[in-house]
């Protein structure tokens, strides 16, 4: 298949044939939620740590008589039925929360995700992007260029530009990426991608 490529003044430039596999292949959604659930469940940390009822810092004597109260029946107030008691299940900050996901499914992963943004016009293909000097001010006015919204928008290049990614850094809703590091939650969050011509050519190379 063949992409639209624009130069940085948002000019059309000459197209660029993809893979088919790659960028054009039908959208499978399920698939694509599995893969950014396993994405995210595999960057969690178990750091929440909860004390059982044998940790609890309370006395095991037995806080009133067994009959004559009127109360339910109770045997020590580290009990997880009472309030500053123990937790029935807690966590023990040693979860696995990581989940298994295969090559092939990652890829075609990807290339779902790809194909969509192909399919909605949301994928952009440039030339190249640089700017001359780290001010943000210029960065915007680049992305403008493109006919692009930059205060929303992910860019991916083949090697990280010093003065790219340092202009861009004051955005908090904009990330500039080398080809190696796009992964599936950037792809889904973003509503418009920007990529370099020689990006798509090693983003073919690692997926197609």
């Amino acid at each position: 298949m063949e992409l639209k490529v624009i130069n940085d003044k948002g000019q059309a430039s000459a197209n660029l044939s993809a893979s088919d596999e790659l960028f054009g292949r039908e959208y499978n959604e399920d698939l694509v939620h599995q893969l950014v659930v396993a994405y995210q469940a595999n960057a969690r940390a178990a750091s929440s740590k909860q004390k059982g009822r044998s940790e609890i810092a309370k006395s095991t004597r037995k806080p009133f008589a067994q009959k004559g109260t009127g109360r339910a029946r109770a045997g020590m107030a580290s009990s997880p039925l009472w309030r500053g008691g123990g937790k029935i299940f807690p966590n023990t900050g040693e979860e696995n929360y990581t989940q298994k996901v295969n090559r092939k499914m990652y890829r075609a992963g990807i290339a779902s995700i790809l194909s969509k943004l192909v399919s909605e016009n949301r994928l952009v293909v440039v030339d190249s992007l640089t700017v001359d000097s780290p001010k943000t001010k210029q960065f915007v006015q680049k992305i403008k260029g493109l006919g692009l919204d930059a205060s929303r928008v992910l860019i991916i290049t083949d090697s990280i530009d010093e003065n790219l990614y340092l202009s861009s850094r004051n955005l908090p809703n904009v990330l500039v990426l080398e080809a190696y590091q796009a992964d599936p939650v950037s792809l889904v969050r973003y509503p418009n991608v920007v990529v370099t011509r020689n990006a798509v050519a090693k983003i073919e190379e690692m997926f197609a």
